[in-house]
């Protein structure tokens, strides 16, 4: 007697998952309800629309995008990426949409921007984007340590992304005088304002003139820093009566307003 032998369950393979088709109306979600008039925001899945209804969405797409770009000067380059409304709301048929800047919104990095119907029916939302601003920046030319002073060699000028965060970036070579890099930077790296602090023209304990201005009459004496301070940094100055005061670095000159 011979076993019987069992093919193995052969299972199909799986077919191969479909790529969800991303258009114009899915992209910008908010548009999509805007565009058409009686129609909530579509979700990615539901095909494209053609003829006059892709010329509605690429007009109130379009409409969005010139608002936006007007804000910004002809230096800076942006691009806009549209998020997703809640796909449940629905909106009245409108004809045609205006933009505005919605209140506390700034057109930097993920935002929203508000969008009216001004024909057909009166409501607004809040559309959801992310805005991407490019522009001149510094960039580093070499690995920086950190307390290095900056010089203009250590750096050039390229096209960066401002907004990839929220703290301005350093655009001007200028900007790098009397400064020193307050951690290490590496080759590429954008430089932005945190990067940066004044260089020390006084240290704890260094003698300085202490120059104390009041209305109409100008005194001064001798003290020594009690701290780390550069130009235009405040620092508290020991005199020698023991009678601490507190000026305005200038050179090795502190300046009091009496």
């Amino acid at each position: 007697m011979h076993a019987s032998h069992r093919e193995p369950l052969r299972h199909p393979a799986p077919a191969p998952r479909r790529r969800r088709r991303t258009h114009a109306i899915a992209r910008i979600a908010a548009v999509a309800a805007l565009a058409f008039a009686g129609l909530s925001p579509p979700v990615a899945a539901r095909p494209a629309p053609t003829g006059p209804a892709a010329d509605r969405v690429d007009t109130a797409e379009a409409r969005i995008e010139e608002f936006v770009r007007t804000q910004f000067g002809p230096e800076y380059r942006v691009e806009l990426r549209f998020g997703q409304l809640n796909p449940n709301l629905k909106l009245d048929a409108c004809s045609r949409i205006e933009p505005f800047m919605s209140p506390g919104a700034r057109l930097w990095g993920r935002t929203s921007i508000g969008v009216r119907c001004v024909d057909g029916a009166s409501w607004s939302v809040a559309v959801p984007m992310t805005v991407a601003v490019f522009g001149p920046g510094l960039v580093t030319n070499r690995p920086i340590p950190p307390n290095t002073p900056l010089t203009q060699a250590d750096v050039q000028v390229q096209e960066v992304e401002l907004s990839s965060e929220n703290r301005p970036a350093v655009t001007d070579p200028a900007q790098l005088e009397g400064r020193m890099s307050t951690r290490a930077l590496r080759p590429g790296q954008t430089l932005r304002d945190y990067h940066l602090r004044v260089m020390p023209t006084v240290r704890p304990g260094d003698p300085v003139r202490l120059r104390m201005i009041g209305q109409g009459f100008v005194v001064t004496s001798e003290g020594s820093a009690m701290a780390s301070a550069g130009d235009g940094q405040a620092v508290r100055v020991r005199t020698p009566g023991g009678k601490v005061m507190l000026g305005t670095v200038n050179g090795r000159t502190v300046d009091v307003n009496l």
